[in-house]
């Protein structure tokens, strides 16, 4: 099934990356750089130099999926990011935000329910 939600874990690379890269480029930088198990299930998130260009890898069962999307005008807004690590996980909420281009500088996450891991 061909799904993004908010039940998964995002990685966000705040490097930025050669689109020409595909599944064993991207693979490679997971394991090398972000330390990360590309099998895992989590979904590993990418940006070009120019901000316009975005990809998205996730293991579901079988093999990788890649997701892409290119902007035609515009730039996605990494100003949620801490651009001092190399990697960090996002939440599904500001991976789509900052897929439409919707910026908030002020926010207030209410609590809610989150299933224990282990």
């Amino acid at each position: 099934m061909l799904a993004l939600t908010s039940e998964l874990r995002f990685h966000i690379f705040n490097r930025r990356v050669d689109m020409r890269k595909s599944f064993d480029g991207l693979c490679g930088i997971i394991l090398s750089q972000m330390r990360g198990n590309p099998a895992n299930g989590d979904v590993y998130v990418f940006i070009n130099k120019d901000r316009n260009k975005v990809k998205l890898l996730r293991w579901e069962s079988g093999g990788f999926v890649l997701y892409y999307k290119r902007l035609e005008s515009g730039c996605l807004d990494l100003s949620f990011t801490n651009g001092g690590q190399l990697s960090e996980e996002i939440t599904y909420a500001q991976l789509y935000l900052m897929i439409e281009g919707i910026t908030i500088r002020s926010y207030t996450q209410r609590k809610r329910y989150k299933k224990p891991t282990g």
